[in-house]
């Protein structure tokens, strides 16, 4: 950044902005984590369910309050797991991408009637 005269409107530039950025991608990087496990584990919870009866103490309990359909799965097989949706979605994102670039490269405009998808940047 210093190299390119860019600065953080409202930090101050040295240590400052340093514990900025790394604050702001340790943030996104948790985040990301959460997401990509949730995405993971839910095939498998939906089709196994969430044993809670092992747990002590509260664990009969917890059994006897929850739905069925939490504790012994939905019953549905999946044919993609966790990651095999992350992969899917990822190619199909760079597939749209890539679309509307040549698109966008041949000046094209009667594939989309309003312009390029909303929240696009190129």
């Amino acid at each position: 950044m210093r190299k390119y005269g860019g600065f953080i409107p409202g930090i101050r530039p040295g240590k400052r902005t340093a514990d900025y950025i790394d604050g702001i991608l340790t943030r996104l990087t948790f985040i990301g984590s959460i997401y990509l496990t949730v995405v993971s584990l839910l095939p498998q919870f939906l089709l196994a369910g969430f044993q809670v009866a092992p747990i002590p103490l509260i664990g009969p309990l917890l059994d006897s309050a929850l739905p069925i359909w939490f504790t012994t799965g939905l019953g549905i097989n999946f044919y993609f797991g966790g990651t095999s949706l992350l992969i899917l979605v990822g190619v199909a994102m760079d597939t749209v991408r890539q679309v509307e670039s040549q698109l966008v490269m041949r000046h094209y405009e009667g594939f989309m009637k309003g312009g390029r998808i909303k929240g696009r940047r190129y």
